[in-house]
């Protein structure tokens, strides 16, 4: 199994989210949303690898979180295979390898980080979500 096909079952678990593909056509790009607020808490898309500042032009599976905590967001995106987000705001989202390079369990607190970083956003905080 995948990591991503395990960390979408983990996400249907653990919040009942189920993948919403939004885009007509695009079958692989999977937003997570709350139940209620239908704010985006997770995104996985399949991104070029030179988009990520990587080597080669293949295709690779990522997953974009919210890190609201700032100092947290600087250090992960300095290990491997964590990015600044691509196709979000670079401040608040990160890009995460879902190839194995990430360890499973670490994702999945990640998506914890970002379930709890996009329940509510308090007035005058970034709402790029």
């Amino acid at each position: 199994m995948t990591q991503r096909h395990e960390l979408t079952d983990y996400i249907e678990e653990q919040y009942g989210a189920a993948p919403d593909y939004p885009w007509e056509g695009d079958e692989t790009s999977a937003v997570f949303r709350h139940k209620g607020s239908r704010k985006w808490f997770a995104l996985m898309i399949r991104v070029r690898r030179d988009r990520l500042g990587l080597e080669g032009d293949e295709i690779t599976d990522v997953i974009n979180l919210r890190i609201a905590d700032r100092i947290l967001h600087d250090e992960l995106i300095h290990r491997g295979g964590i990015f600044p987000s691509y196709h979000m705001n670079k401040r608040w989202w990160i890009s995460v390898l879902m190839d194995g390079t990430v360890p499973i369990e670490i994702i999945e607190g990640l998506i914890d980080a970002s379930y709890k970083a996009t329940l509510t956003v308090k007035k005058g905080e970034n709402r790029s979500c």
